[in-house]
């Protein structure tokens, strides 16, 4: 309905943008002071934690080990991060990213606690990266649509289609295998990876999603994707039918031009921002009486 409109870059071209940002930020910090002083500082770990460094809990979702790692989370969040923002908006999705970061972070600390009272099979280091957040955007969109196809270029040459929950099983397994490994005394399969902040990460989106699409809890944080129900009473005091029949005489009055400028566009600003669940039973009101009017032109 409107062609002058152009949208702001998306939560998720904005955090790519960000990632990359602090990926050059980070080099620079590195050949300066040292990357043990960036892993030491920024990066999370247990001993920064007792130290209240509490801030780790974020910076360490802005570290990347190398430029593959890098690659590797940007092309997850660019696709699963545009995905989740359409099902639940831009701010709400950045809050699951952050979330599922901070506590798939957090499950890896605790986790290499745990080893540390085993030396032989466990070597305790710094969390660094996305993968956590991304994970939760991952689980998050495999919850809500189980079934949709997902194709994969494998080696970047060979495309193979599966549902999206056969990744969500896929990669809870190798997490898992991957946490466990420790303690089957094999630590050489899990390597590098922070597996339980993956685990972490693909659990808090799991539990997300499967509270936002609960009805029946009162708490606006938790219900993104619920239906709301409709009430009785308008704010303002007006009843729904009569601010119906009021939305519908201003429609009638204004100009189809006017009427999209002064109704419809605030509006649709607010679903690019905040996602169409966020819209109030008067504003669908209005672009149900925009659509009619568009109708009849």
């Amino acid at each position: 309905m409107r062609t002058t409109y152009r949208p702001a870059w998306s939560v998720t071209t904005t955090l790519c943008v960000t990632l990359i940002g602090c990926f050059l930020a980070q080099m620079v910090l590195e050949s300066w002071k040292g990357t043990n002083w960036v892993m030491d500082n920024l990066a999370l770990s247990a001993g920064g934690l007792s130290q209240w460094r509490v801030y780790q809990l974020i910076t360490f979702q802005f570290l990347h080990g190398g430029l593959l790692h890098l690659l590797g989370n940007l092309i997850g969040l660019y696709f699963f991060g545009r995905a989740v923002e359409n099902i639940l908006g831009g701010s709400r999705m950045l809050k699951l990213y952050l979330v599922s970061g901070t506590l798939g972070g957090l499950l890896e600390v605790a986790l290499q606690l745990i080893l540390r009272q085993i030396p032989p099979l466990h070597q305790a280091s710094g969390v660094a990266g996305a993968s956590a957040g991304v994970f939760g955007l991952i689980a998050a969109f495999a919850i809500h649509a189980p079934d949709n196809p997902i194709t994969l270029l494998v080696f970047f040459v060979l495309p193979v289609t599966f549902p999206a929950k056969v990744i969500l099983i896929v990669e809870g397994g190798i997490a898992m295998l991957g946490v466990m490994a420790p303690f089957l005394g094999k630590p050489g399969l899990a390597g590098n990876v922070a597996h339980g902040a993956h685990l972490g990460g693909m659990l808090t989106g799991i539990v997300w999603m499967r509270l936002a699409m609960r009805p029946d809890l009162p708490f606006e944080f938790w219900r993104p994707l619920s239906a709301r129900r409709p009430s009785r009473r308008d704010p303002s005091g007006i009843s729904p039918k009569r601010a119906w029949r009021n939305t519908r005489k201003k429609a009638e009055e204004l100009p189809p031009a006017e009427f999209i400028s002064r109704e419809v566009d605030p509006i649709l600003e607010k679903i690019s921002a905040h996602g169409i669940q966020s819209l109030t039973e008067r504003e669908r009101q209005i672009l149900e009486a925009a659509r009619s009017k568009m109708a009849r032109r």
